[in-house]
């Protein structure tokens, strides 16, 4: 059984592509499963880690701002799509999968439409609430478009098959309690709150924290671990220069990477951070609070929708970075963080939402279409 798995850019393509890799094995162990990525895509890093075989194929997105630097990438876009059609027929007739699967992306859209043409099974797995461009292409190749979530539907195109799966959330963030975690963290009653903004770090979301990180390094109202991520050094010295000592504020914990974000997020009562799908399937897996504060620097402004989806049910609140300001920001902790019983009805909402068993959906899936075309 030959199993060709494609999609890459971003976290939000790879990490659901790993994991249905990781059911697939899990499920048909003796499964060869290639997956077909950018020559320098971030999943040229994460997949051979996650122990898949890997093809690469160059491939590049279309800017629509027009500068002169947009305008020498879409030139070699241009060439790049030109002999996508080629390289992506060499793999597949190399390798000669019984099924591919997509997760979005741009190279997913060359390979996929290729295997189609080529007579193979396609699926594709959306992870966002507003699909992409790629995924809604191709559409009207696959057997099925797996969702993560309700909401998907009705951006979707009519008239193709359509499943709502879930995304499949890291099994280590359900191993968790959070009595347990906060325990092992040291924590006492007050509550807890988590911010990040991606490992890199989200500039806006740093320099909004610094005023409610001064105050309880004051007042010691909340217990705060918070993720300045690569970029975001300045929030050391800032800090320090409004006289925040981090080694004397035992209630303050700020670092670079929250490594051991399973047991945080598990010990969390509210979260401030991005709102990438994965983040989002974690929340809803913990049932976590939260205030959401959309990247507006995705395609098709997707963040937003992911947001709006838990907004809209009651699990979380949303600020977007045209409208945040730390005053704001502040204000809307305090609210919520105060409010006890607001935090477990937000906190119900948002595990409501969770769809626990996403990689046996995604399975079933792949089964049904393994069968429908004869390949088992």
């Amino acid at each position: 059984m030959n199993i060709l798995l494609s999609g890459g850019g971003t976290a939000g393509h790879i990490n659901p592509a790993i994991a249905i890799a990781e059911t697939i094995r899990k499920n048909i162990p003796d499964a060869n499963i290639l997956f077909v990525g950018t020559p320098a895509g971030m999943e040229s890093r994460l997949v051979p880690m996650a122990g898949f075989a890997y093809a690469s194929m160059p491939v590049a997105g279309f800017q629509r701002k027009l500068t002169l630097n947009n305008i020498k990438r879409n030139v070699q876009a241009v060439y790049y799509l030109a002999r996508s059609g080629s390289r992506a027929a060499k793999i597949i007739g190399d390798f000669k999968p019984d099924l591919a699967i997509g997760t979005g992306g741009y190279v997913c859209g060359p390979i996929l439409r290729k295997a189609a043409q080529m007579g193979v099974p396609v699926l594709v797995h959306e992870a966002n609430a507003f699909p992409g461009v790629t995924v809604k292409m191709l559409a009207r190749y696959c057997d099925c478009v797996m969702l993560a979530v309700e909401d998907a539907k009705k951006r979707m195109p009519e008239g193709c098959e359509l499943r709502v799966t879930g995304n499949p959330v890291r099994a280590e963030i359900l191993a968790y309690d959070k009595q347990r975690a906060r325990e092992e963290l040291g924590l006492d009653e007050r509550p807890l709150v988590v911010s990040f903004g991606g490992s890199l770090g989200a500039r806006t979301i740093n320099e909004s924290m610094l005023n409610l990180l001064v105050r309880s390094a004051q007042d010691g109202r909340y217990q705060h671990i918070h993720g300045y991520g690569q970029y975001g050094g300045f929030v050391l010295d800032k800090l320090k220069e409004r006289g925040v000592f981090l080694g004397s504020c035992k209630n303050l914990d700020v670092r670079e990477y929250i490594n051991d974000m399973p047991r945080v997020m598990a010990a969390a009562d509210l979260v401030i951070c991005r709102a990438g799908a994965m983040a989002l399937a974690e929340l809803q897996a913990m049932g976590k609070a939260a205030i959401l504060i959309p990247s507006p620097n995705v395609a098709e402004n997707h963040q937003f929708y992911n947001a709006m989806a838990m907004v809209n049910r009651g699990a979380a609140k949303i600020i977007e970075e045209k409208d945040i300001s730390p005053e704001r920001l502040t204000a809307m902790v305090d609210e919520l963080a105060g409010d006890r019983a607001k935090l477990e009805e937000m906190s119900k909402n948002a595990r409501e939402m969770a769809i626990l068993d996403s990689r046996e959906r995604i399975y079933q899936v792949v089964e049904e279409t393994l069968k429908k075309h004869g390949k088992v």
